[in-house]
């Protein structure tokens, strides 16, 4: 069992074409999932699956935490703020979900760092293709929503200041 290759991605210096390649990195790990659940049952949580487990769970663990922190710290502010009258309701509404869509997606990682935890450790356990595929189908219709609503948005109301300012929290976030 093999790692895939994570696709290369545009520097912070355009941090929503950032955010979009955090959504291809995502999905490489989705389908590094998807394959240790097809891998399990023939070879069982051997060298292979332990580093992909562990892979995985350094992802989820780390990057997708500052990705969200990029959304909920810097761009939903700055588009409330930019957001007139007649979009404020709509983009509220749209940020409203995304906000409680990463609780569920958390929750729902948790839930999954356990088994993946036990993987890693060489111990045996459950990690189903279903599983899997619930886990990875809620965070692609996340992703459909941020980059067919949210980001087509962020792109028409964000200024050249907004863009580098923001380009500045994310670099400045990944330093830490």
């Amino acid at each position: 069992m093999t790692d895939s290759l994570i696709p290369s991605s545009p520097g912070f210096e355009t941090p929503l074409e950032m955010l979009e390649a955090c959504h291809e990195r995502l999905q490489a790990q989705l389908a590094t999932l998807a394959r240790l659940a097809a891998w399990l049952p023939e070879h069982g949580p051997d060298k292979q699956a332990q580093q992909a487990a562990a892979n995985v769970m350094r992802y989820f663990d780390v990057a997708a935490v500052k990705h969200h922190q990029d959304e909920e710290d810097d761009l939903f502010p700055v588009l409330r703020a930019r957001a007139d009258e007649a979009r404020r309701a709509e983009l509220g509404t749209l940020i409203d979900w995304i906000l409680a869509d990463h609780q569920k997606l958390f929750a729902g990682w948790a839930r999954m760092r356990t088994r993946l935890e036990r993987i890693a450790a060489g111990e045996a356990t459950d990690l189903t293709p279903a599983d899997v595929d619930a886990f990875a189908d809620a965070y692609r219709r996340h992703i459909q929503r941020e980059e067919g609503e949210l980001l087509p948005i962020a792109r028409n109301l964000l200024s050249e200041e907004d863009i580098a300012a923001l380009s500045g929290t994310m670099t400045a976030r990944r330093r830490q």
